[in-house]
C-alpha cells in the first residue's frame, strides 16, 4: 500500500483535514514553485519567449495523462462551469428532447441546462436520490424510462458529490450509447483516484479542475472533448485558437481558421504561468503515484472510519455503493448542532453537505488522523 505523504504538505501533526473534496492543500514544492514563479514575474525581460508555451504544454500533457487521452483532445480552461457551456455552444440539443441531470447534483452540470432549456426547447430530467443509494441503477432506468422524450444528453457527475455514492460510468456510457445520446461527465471528484480512461469510457466532454484531488490551484481545469466534436466554435475567440494570428507574423492575421484540435477551446489568457506550473506539478505529483495506489489507500481510510462508527446510529451507504474516498455520514436523529464547528475546533475538518457530513481523506493522512475523527465524532453525536 503506498505509504502516507504527510511528510510532502506543511500540515501540523495536530490537524486532521479531511476535506479533500472540497480543497486539497498544496504540496510544499508546489508553494516553492509559486514563490519562484511569482519572483520571475517581477523580471519579465528574464523570461525566455518560449516559456510560456512549454508551461501550457506541460500542464496539458499532465492532465491528458490522469484521463489517457492525447493531449491534443485536451483543453486549458477556468473552471467547470466553462466546460459545460463550451460543450453547449458545440452540440445542439434538438427540441423535444431532454437532458438528464441527477438531483442535487453540484451547480455546474446543471444550471447551464436548466438555463437554456425554455428557449431550447427541451426539458431538463433530474434522476430523483434513490432510497437505496444505487444511483447507478437510478440513472440506468431514466435513460431507459418507458414513454419519456428521446434523450439528448446525460450531463453528471462521476459520483454524487454531497454523499459518496459511486456510478458505473462505464454502464452509463454503454446505455447513453444506445440511446445515441451525449455523455458529458464532470469528473471533479473523482480524477486522480479513480481511474478514467477516455479511450474506453469514450465520453463526448469530460471535465475536471485541480484545486481538489489532484493537488492544484483555483483557475485551472482541464476539458476532454472527443475528436468527432472538436470543428466545434469554442467561446472566446483567441488568436492561439487560430492557426496563424501572430504578433510575430508580418501579416497579423495570416489564417484565421481555427486549429484542427482540442486547443481552439483554450481559455483566453491561458498562459499565467505562476498557476500553470502549480497545476502541473501537482498532476505530475498524483500520477507518479497511481489512481490504483491512491485508490487503494483511501479506500483503507475511509473502511477503517467506517468501522469506528460501527454501532454509533450513525447511516452510512453500504460499501458496495461507496466511493473509495469519500465516506458521508447521516444522522437519522437529525444532524449534531454545530458538529462540523465543534470537529473544527478539535482541529477534524471535514465538511457538511445536505444534511450529513462529508470525510474525504487523501494521503496526506494517516491511522492517527483517522482514529481521532472517529474519537471526535464520537464524542460530538454521544
Amino acid at each position: 500500500m503506498l505509504d502516507c505523504q504527510r511528510h510532502l504538505f506543511d500540515i501540523p501533526r495536530d490537524v486532521a483535514f479531511f476535506n479533500a473534496a472540497s480543497m486539497g492543500p498544496l504540496p510544499r514544492a508546489t508553494v516553492e514553485a509559486a514563490r519562484s514563479a511569482v519572483a520571475r514575474k517581477s523580471q519579465p525581460w528574464k523570461i525566455d519567449a518560449a516559456f510560456a508555451t512549454d508551461q501550457i504544454e506541460r500542464a496539458r500533457r499532465a492532465a491528458a495523462r490522469l484521463i489517457h487521452a492525447d493531449p491534443e483532445d485536451v483543453a486549458h480552461i477556468p473552471a467547470i462551469s466553462y466546460a459545460i457551456a463550451t460543450a453547449a455552444n458545440v452540440v445542439a440539443i434538438p427540441r423535444g428532447s431532454r437532458v438528464l441531470v441527477l438531483a442535487d447534483d453540484h451547480s455546474s452540470p446543471v444550471l447551464e441546462w436548466t438555463g437554456r432549456a425554455e428557449s431550447g426547447g427541451f426539458t431538463v430530467e433530474k434522476v430523483e436520490r434513490p432510497a437505496d443509494s444505487d444511483w447507478t441503477r437510478a440513472i440506468l432506468d431514466a435513460i431507459d424510462r418507458p414513454g419519456a422524450a428521446p434523450l439528448a444528453l446525460a450531463s453528471i457527475s462521476s459520483l454524487h458529490w454531497s454523499e459518496g455514492c459511486i456510478i458505473d460510468t462505464m454502464a452509463v456510457a454503454s446505455a447513453l450509447k444506445r440511446k445515441s445520446a451525449l455523455f458529458l461527465l464532470d469528473a471533479t471528484q473523482s480524477v486522480g483516484v479513480l481511474d478514467h480512461d477516455v479511450r474506453t469510457l469514450d465520453p463526448d466532454f469530460l471535465a475536471f479542475p485541480t484545486y481538489k484531488w489532484v493537488l492544484g490551484p483555483y483557475g485551472r481545469a482541464f476539458l476532454y472533448v472527443a475528436k468527432r466534436h472538436q470543428s466545434g466554435a469554442p467561446i472566446e475567440q483567441t488568436p492561439h485558437g487560430r492557426r496563424s494570428v501572430k504578433a510575430e507574423n508580418d501579416l497579423y492575421y495570416a489564417d484565421t481558421a481555427y486549429v484542427a484540435n482540442a486547443r481552439r477551446f483554450d481559455m483566453g489568457e491561458r498562459d499565467h504561468f505562476i498557476s500553470m506550473e502549480m497545476a502541473s506539478l501537482g498532476m505530475e505529483l498524483v500520477s507518479s503515484w497511481g489512481a490504483d495506489a491512491i485508490r487503494e489507500r483511501l479506500q483503507y481510510l475511509t473502511g477503517r472510519i467506517a468501522d469506528g462508527l460501527a454501532g454509533t446510529g450513525v447511516h452510512l451507504h453500504p460499501a458496495s455503493l461507496r466511493t473509495p474516498h469519500i465516506l458521508s455520514v447521516g444522522f437519522p436523529r437529525g444532524m449534531p448542532p454545530g458538529l462540523a464547528e465543534s470537529l473544527s475546533a478539535a482541529n477534524v475538518h471535514i465538511a457538511q453537505r445536505i444534511g450529513r457530513i462529508r470525510i474525504a481523506p487523501h494521503v496526506y493522512n494517516d491511522e492517527a488522523d483517522v482514529d481521532r475523527c472517529v474519537t471526535a465524532i464520537k464524542r460530538c453525536i454521544a
